[in-house]
């Protein structure tokens, strides 16, 4: 989508709203792709200073020309969990780096905090040209979207999500996360049912409104008038890397046991069982997994449990990495080997068996499953663990 929505006189103002590490990476995907540049460096009322992150990490080209076209604005509408906020703030310390403006908004922090955080960018959200947003499920960002009259939005890779909203939009279907559908909607969602229809309207291109898709994962159905591009993780790969790989083997965790979809004993016996076939030693956990599975894991199967402080794709393109990394259906199975490409790394992907999911499972979570794998490209496939021993 070129900046081309802007007002005479000056370029297209471009806010950004993010919740995960891993969406405000893919803004910054996003934003190298178009050739955006940072907006204009006056103050912003919540703008949150951030430390400084480790030379390794910052920008590797120096004296880069700045970049022509929109100006961008990312708001972190900041969660609560430590581990997704620690991630959030190294992330947001790169933006910065690349010459855009980081707006910091404890939005989840008391009864209070979403009113005034919504109220605090109505203004902002009123003037915008262009809305980048990473999670269209999110409430938050659906309640964002009835008070913007921007006629340009962009939806940028929220994971595995992303596939099942592109469906769910060219089918016309309710916006529902995967791994919720088929359930019966609870008090909140029929309260909330108006606001994500009014968001589902306005995500659903028109004369008047654009609608972009970015996204490294596998677009099976587009709906009519969306513009799909390709996140090839360019930004990454110029700015990190290549990587030192050594000989052995690292695991990708993944939360699918904290979101009630595969049973905690079931995953820890196929997680104990890949490692000793493959001569894994690390283990990268997953931002929402538990403290008390990590430390199960850690001590069932001597696995070295880390904790990443910056999304994957980052972390494996720094290095060091495992000439094979490990995992399970997951976003990493589409994106690390664009992040690693020409690196020699090897990503195995091991299917979810029907016998791990909960009783609670959406009866769709197999399915979509076993099409995260299946779609994936570059890849290798491993035989299911059906024994767990």
């Amino acid at each position: 989508m070129s900046p081309r929505a802007g007002h005479a006189g000056h370029p297209p103002r471009t806010l950004a709203f993010v919740e995960s590490p891993v969406q405000l990476l893919n803004v910054l995907e996003w934003a190298h792709l178009h050739g955006l540049r940072g907006a204009e460096p006056d103050p912003l009322p919540g703008t949150d200073p951030l430390p400084s992150v480790p030379a390794q990490v910052r920008r590797t080209v120096a004296g880069d020309p700045p970049q022509t076209g929109a100006e961008l604005t990312v708001v972190v509408l900041s969660p609560t969990d430590p581990m997704t906020r620690g991630q959030l703030r190294r992330m947001a310390d790169l933006a910065r780096d690349e010459g855009y403006r980081v707006r910091w908004e404890e939005a989840r922090g008391g009864t209070t905090a979403p009113f005034s955080t919504i109220g605090g960018l109505a203004g902002s959200l009123r003037r915008a040209d262009r809305i980048v947003m990473g999670d269209p499920f999110s409430r938050y960002v659906q309640l964002l979207l009835t008070i913007t009259r921007a006629k340009d939005l962009v939806v940028v890779d929220d994971g595995t999500a992303t596939m099942e909203f592109v469906a769910q939009l060219a089918r016309g279907e309710r916006l529902v996360r995967w791994h919720r559908k088929g359930g019966r909607p609870g008090a909140r969602d029929l309260l909330f049912a108006p606001v994500s229809s009014s968001a589902r309207r306005r995500l659903t291109p028109s004369a008047r409104r654009r609608v972009e898709v970015f996204s490294s994962m596998p677009v099976t159905e587009t709906p009519d008038g969306v513009t799909v591009t390709a996140n090839d993780f360019s930004w990454t790969r110029a700015r990190f890397g290549p990587p030192r790989i050594t000989k052995g083997a690292d695991m990708v965790g993944t939360s699918l046991v904290e979101t009630g979809v595969v049973d905690g004993d079931a995953y820890l016996g196929a997680v104990r069982h890949l490692a000793k076939t493959h001569g894994a030693t690390r283990y990268f956990a997953h931002r929402r997994e538990s403290t008390d599975k990590l430390h199960r894991l850690a001590a069932e199967t001597g696995l070295e449990i880390v904790r990443p402080d910056l999304p994957l794709e980052l972390i494996a393109r720094r290095g060091p990495i495992g000439r094979t990394v490990l995992s399970f259906p997951s976003t990493v199975v589409h994106t690390l080997p664009l992040a690693l490409a020409g690196t020699g790394v090897r990503v195995a992907v091991c299917d979810i068996d029907p016998a791990w999911l909960t009783e609670n499972a959406s009866p769709r979570a197999q399915g979509f499953l076993s099409g995260v794998t299946g779609t994936a490209r570059d890849v290798h496939r491993l035989a299911t663990v059906t024994r767990l021993a």
